[in-house]
């Protein structure tokens, strides 16, 4: 084996290349660039979220790395996502970012130069092997990357060779705490682009809902009912964006009763609930996070619609709380009292005091929304979890009860019974605006909406 295809990632079943295959592979490639008016999306907006971070740390290098590769199994790899604030800071989000790295380079006292090192096209001349043979990299196993030029043009940042980076020393938010939480509460408050992002999000996740109720007969003959929900929503993700934004949820049953269930392996019984939590990211890694319990049969028991309307007063109670300078807990803390008054008015708790109603909610009540389901987890508490809301941010409210099969506290009727309503908001100068009320909340109203998608 050459020097040169040592260096390539080349399978243990690759053929030798014969000198002849080599020169003939080098010529007669027709010229084939990226068209001209090509750029990142978000191009427009990327420069200022450059210049917020470069005045957090002047003088400081700055590396904020893609990420790499992770084997799956053997010599296949998962499905490459660039990371965040990655995205968040150049606009790439594509496959092709694999290991590449932006750099801001302390430019005077008070500013940076950005430069993206990356692995641009690699050249077709004689020698040179990876576009045809290298798996992981070459052109022709994995598509085309643009030039350095083209790569400039894209994304309007001075690009250089990812080989002339060698090993970058500065502040990584990989390893710097600091970096990391600025870069998240950098993204709290989301632009009118980044919104309009999380909008189209949703749209589609409401397009997936809809595609599920109209799959339901189907997926209840199928032995698996619960996989072919799971498959129906990730159809609608991947045809519209980039895909779904985290493992779809597709509970059953008592299935619903467990926070993150995805193994989606059970069946579905026309007398129980389908617990779907499920959101599509846009190519943009934008993703939506709706949750609707709906009835299988199409209409709610007594006992379904009671625990279904408890949690849906719950919700209610917590979008009433939203308002930019209230606490980021307020919302959660008023929909927890109206579960907790809802249990003690059932019998199953004593009084609405303290916080023993949480063996039945288990978790809070809604999380920061955007490039990650759980965006901005690394922003400092207070800034987030015990700050306030501000215009701009976009959020889930999303109480929910989740009473287990085998919990001696419950009346039996209740046992096994799990519901969660989950839906997306932005909010405003005086409240907040509801981006996923396209999908129906009420009983009336799922019944309805339900029984209009089966029908036609």
């Amino acid at each position: 084996m050459t020097d040169a295809s040592s260096r390539l990632n080349i399978g243990s079943h690759d053929l030798p290349v014969s000198p002849e295959l080599s020169r003939f592979m080098a010529g007669n490639w027709a010229p084939s660039p990226l068209p001209d008016a090509a750029r990142v999306p978000g191009y427009d907006v990327t420069p200022a979220r450059r210049a917020r971070l470069s005045a957090l740390f002047p003088g400081e290098r700055l590396i904020v790395p893609a990420g790499e590769l992770k084997v799956r199994s053997n010599d296949c790899d998962h499905r490459f996502r660039p990371h965040s604030a990655y995205a968040w800071l150049t606009g790439l989000t594509g496959e092709d970012q694999v290991g590449h790295v932006l750099v801001l380079e302390p430019a005077g006292p008070h500013g940076h130069e950005a430069v993206l090192y990356l692995r641009p096209r690699s050249a077709r001349t004689d020698g040179n092997e990876e576009f045809y043979r290298d798996r992981r990299y070459g052109e022709f196993w994995v598509g085309r990357r643009p030039d350095l030029a083209e790569a400039e043009r894209l994304t309007g940042l001075r690009c250089a060779h990812l080989d002339t980076l060698g090993t970058p020393e500065g502040r990584n938010p990989a390893t710097d705490p600091e970096l990391a939480a600025a870069l998240s509460e950098l993204r709290l408050v989301k632009d009118a682009w980044e919104v309009e992002q999380l909008q189209l999000a949703v749209d589609h996740t409401t397009a997936g809902f809809e595609d599920v109720v109209r799959a339901l007969p189907r997926a209840l003959a199928h032995p698996r009912g619960e996989r072919w929900i799971e498959g129906v929503f990730d159809l609608r993700a991947r045809a519209e964006g980039n895909g779904t934004g985290y493992d779809t949820i597709a509970a059953s049953g008592a299935h619903a009763c467990v926070l993150h269930w995805i193994r989606n392996d059970g069946r579905l019984d026309r007398d129980e609930l389908l617990l779907l939590d499920a959101g599509v990211e846009t190519d943009t890694l934008y993703t939506a996070d709706v949750t609707r319990t709906l009835p299988l049969s199409g209409r709610f028991s007594p006992v379904q619609k009671q625990v279904y309307e408890l949690v849906l007063a719950a919700q209610e109670a917590g979008i009433a709380a939203l308002r930019p300078g209230a606490s980021f807990r307020d919302f959660h803390r008023a929909g927890m009292r109206v579960i907790a008054e809802g249990l003690a008015e059932w019998g199953v708790l004593k009084d609405a005091q303290g916080d023993l109603h949480r063996r039945y909610t288990l978790c809070s009540s809604g999380h920061m929304l955007g490039l990650d389901v759980h965006d901005c987890a690394k922003a400092r508490a207070g800034t987030y979890l015990d700050g306030v809301l501000e215009e701009g941010q976009v959020l889930t409210v999303e109480p929910g009860l989740y009473l287990q099969p085998d919990d001696e506290t419950l009346p039996p009727e209740l046992r096994g019974i799990g519901v969660r309503i989950e839906d997306d908001l932005v909010i405003t100068a005086t409240g907040a605006r509801l981006m996923s009320g396209a999908l129906p909340r009420t009983v009336a109203g799922i019944e309805e909406w339900m029984g209009t998608l089966l029908e036609g």
